[in-house]
């Protein structure tokens, strides 16, 4: 009777042996959902049930096939897809007439996803141009928990009933502000691509900038390298720490997926720090200790020990002015003098050590000369901890990008 039953099977679908180099074009590093006394809104629905989910994302490199990586990294139970489509992205929830292509996994439509894994999808043709927009549509069929997500992604997520996924535009419920399930596009790649990963916090994820604009410093950074074969891959998480975990994980347990495991990596810009030091006294952190500069900087040497193990290039960017930061919310305390001086004798070490292979001084290219602890009021986004869009593209404009890729 078993063997019956294992001859009544399907056999998969063979598939054509791939040899195409792959490298990712976009990224989305994703964290657990936290609940609880957490001091921010989770702004995630409990649960996702017969719903199509429709995402897009800005490229940096373009390519003329394309494969998606999905995600179940933080989920406790099996991630069913019971559709997923991609198109080149049109206005809000529509998609451009003409470029649907269904997405399938070892050439099946659908896909369960174990716990604790990624899924890649199998490879589609669809021709996407550097700088484009694609979107992925996701359709949902049982009832899921959005366990492994993207809290801060800047861009507008549609949640629309039914399986809609191959619908030109769809009629959304609601909408979110985070992505679900989404960590990668690919494109297959015949120039000799190279990737830079942009590691961070909410400074590298954006916060600040406009919603749907792509206006982030490392989406100002791929505009740059636009027409050089360099991918530009936001590691950003909001709350990201390099000690701690909490609004995803810290950066020494996530730089082997975030950085190390990208197809065709050969730089990391690191800029992270400012909430191992400003958390302490907030309701970010209420039980957390004050980070000396020492263990943040044993923290970075981690990561360049790491990189150089890889052959990756590692360039270390300055922490940016807070004076101020966050005084009109509930976080008041973010910053005080004791914070700041750690912050300069982090930078400090970061200009003069010569550890990292380069430096970007993140810094000096927005302080108030006039008042250094505190941003121009002209790059301030208003809470003078995060940069708007004009200090978004000052940061990307006073990037070396020779020094980045360690051309003479």
């Amino acid at each position: 009777m078993v063997m019956g039953a294992l001859h009544a099977a399907p056999a998969p679908k063979a598939l054509q042996r791939d040899d195409a180099r792959w490298i990712a074009t976009w990224t989305a590093s994703p964290e657990p959902r936290w609940d609880g006394d957490f001091a921010l809104p989770l702004n995630l629905p409990s649960s996702l049930w017969h719903q199509t989910v429709r995402q897009s994302a800005r490229v940096s490199v373009g390519g003329e096939r394309v494969r998606v990586m999905l995600t179940n990294e933080y989920g406790t139970r099996p991630l069913v897809i019971g559709a997923a489509h991609i198109a080149l992205a049109s206005e809000g929830a529509t998609i451009a007439a003409g470029s649907d292509r269904t997405l399938t996994f070892n050439g099946q439509p659908s896909v369960t996803i174990p716990p604790g894994a990624p899924m890649l999808s199998d490879p589609v043709d669809l021709n996407v141009g550097a700088l484009g927009d694609v979107s992925v549509s996701l359709y949902l069929p049982e009832p899921t928990a959005p366990a492994s997500f993207h809290w801060d992604a800047r861009q507008t997520t549609y949640v629309a009933t039914g399986n809609q996924v191959g619908a030109q535009t769809i009629n959304p419920d609601t909408t979110l502000t985070s992505r679900v399930f989404l960590r990668s596009i690919l494109v297959a790649d015949t120039a000799g691509t190279r990737a830079v990963v942009t590691l961070g916090d909410s400074i590298t994820d954006g916060n600040g900038s406009s919603m749907d604009a792509n206006t982030r410093w490392p989406d100002f950074l791929a505009k740059r390298f636009a027409g050089q074969h360099v991918a530009v891959l936001n590691a950003g998480i909001s709350g990201a720490r390099v000690l701690r975990d909490g609004m995803g994980e810290n950066a020494l347990a996530r730089f082997e997926r975030d950085v190390l495991s990208q197809p065709g990596v050969s730089s990391v810009i690191v800029m992270m720090g400012i909430n191992d030091i400003g958390w302490f006294g907030t309701p970010l952190g209420p039980r957390d200790d004050v980070a000396p500069a020492e263990i943040l900087i044993a923290g970075y040497q981690q990561l360049i020990a790491r990189a150089h193990l890889h052959g990756v290039r590692i360039v270390g960017a300055t922490l940016t002015p807070f004076e101020g930061a966050l005084e009109d919310t509930p976080m008041k305390g973010y910053y005080n003098a004791d914070k700041e001086r750690v912050r300069q004798a982090v930078n400090r070490w970061i200009r003069e050590s010569g550890a990292f292979d380069a430096v970007v001084d993140f810094d000096a290219a927005l302080r108030d000369p006039a008042h250094p602890q505190r941003f121009l009021p002209a790059y301030d986004s208003g809470d003078h901890l995060h940069p708007g869009d004009a200090g978004y593209k000052v940061m990307a404009d006073s990037v070396d990008t020779r020094a980045v890729l360690g051309n003479p």
